[in-house]
């Protein structure tokens, strides 16, 4: 038995926090997929109009800066490179076939 007031948390709560974080990533790449393939189509159906501001007088910061100057050239140096020959040969297979349609 136990006497000590110190807690201790179960050791699943970071492997649910690391599932719960997996998860996540895996929806939100998902989702950029989606849009990459055009699976889903987004249409702005109305015009955004920004809210009337008046701003009087300010001064924008003015800096001096002074940056390292960078040369980047080539030269030529001789090195040993391995020789390598790969063959090809034309073999019939079966492959699968995807027909997807964007949305409109």
């Amino acid at each position: 038995m136990n006497t000590t007031n110190e807690y201790r948390e179960p050791a699943s709560r970071g492997n649910g926090l690391r599932v719960g974080l997996i998860v996540a990533v895996v929806a939100i790449v998902a989702i950029v997929a989606a849009f990459a393939f055009g699976l889903i189509d987004v249409n702005q159906t109305r015009e955004t109009k920004l809210p009337e501001v008046a701003v009087e007088g300010g001064q924008a910061p003015a800096f001096d800066v002074d940056t390292a100057k960078v040369d980047v050239d080539t030269k030529t140096t001789d090195i040993t490179v391995p020789k390598v020959e790969v063959g090809t040969t034309k073999e019939e297979i079966k492959v699968p076939t995807v027909d997807v349609q964007k949305a409109n």
